[in-house]
């Protein structure tokens, strides 16, 4: 078998191994911009948290007749975007950086905005357009990294993976409240 020129010799891997232990698993030969990458997973955090935020609002505030099934969807979403918040969240430690859960700048980081929504019908639109920006946003983090940060890109490739399904399962709830008329919610819940 040939011998390949990009593998790194055994003794050469043994003596990187050992320079700048205190970085842990960050190693010589992780090639991305480590600064550039934690701010990205900085602003995704960012993001995924406002999104639980959104989500567990839609929760409480869905109202009528057939709200009781939208609201466990907005609940199930957003349990899963807190499983992406720590994701990141852990990755980002991994990377030997801080992950930035202050309250005063999670809206401004956040590539999808907060909009409550008063019907389930405008929450849900919310909620979808919401998902589309994080789509979006995580496919362009992904090409960015590319090869340069394998861990990462996998990790948001799973992300991105559950973000397409949210955003699926809020077009089919769409096609159930396409004429909703908007207005404030009645003053009591149904469930």
């Amino acid at each position: 078998m040939p011998k390949t020129s990009s593998l790194t010799d055994i003794p050469t891997l043994r003596k990187r191994a050992r320079q700048r232990i205190d970085d842990g698993s960050v190693t010589a030969g992780y090639s991305a911009d480590r600064a550039t990458v934690l701010n990205l997973l900085n602003d995704s955090l960012a993001t995924e948290l406002v999104c639980v935020l959104r989500y567990r609002r839609h929760h409480f505030m869905a109202r009528g007749i057939n709200s009781q099934s939208v609201a466990q969807e907005f609940l199930d979403h957003s349990n899963e975007e807190q499983g992406h918040a720590d994701e990141i969240a852990a990755r980002m430690v991994q990377l030997g950086g801080s992950p930035d859960f202050a309250p005063d700048g999670l809206s401004n980081r956040s590539h999808a905005e907060y909009v409550e929504g008063d019907t389930l019908a405008s929450m849900i639109r919310e909620d979808l357009v919401a998902e589309r920006i994080a789509i979006d946003s995580y496919r362009d983090i992904i090409r960015y990294l590319g090869e340069q940060d394998p861990t990462t890109r996998r990790m948001l490739e799973g992300i991105l993976a559950m973000e397409e399904e949210h955003a699926d399962d809020l077009a089919d709830l769409l096609v159930a409240f396409p004429d909703e008329p908007e207005g404030k919610p009645p003053a009591h819940k149904s469930r």
